[in-house]
């Protein structure tokens, strides 16, 4: 799994792909917030800014799977 991306449009395929992954049972939720939060780490200022995450980024993922990301990273703070 890449950590780092320049393109938004990829950074939100590759969000979406690992939340699909845990909606289609396929990966634990442990296993989702892991990688999930090492994936936003290394790319925060790309997938949120003041806090909200980058409209280009929320358009790819669709508002239940932004609520999943928003739900994971504010377990984090």
């Amino acid at each position: 799994m890449r950590l780092t991306y320049k393109n938004p449009r990829e950074l939100a395929t590759a969000v979406k792909d690992l939340v699909d992954s845990y909606l289609d049972d396929v990966m634990e939720y442990e296993v989702l917030e892991e990688r999930l939060k090492k994936l936003v780490a290394s790319n925060m200022e790309r997938v949120y800014k003041d806090d909200i995450m980058s409209s280009k980024i929320a358009n790819v993922l669709g508002k239940e799977r932004v609520n999943i990301v928003n739900r994971i990273i504010k377990e984090q703070e």
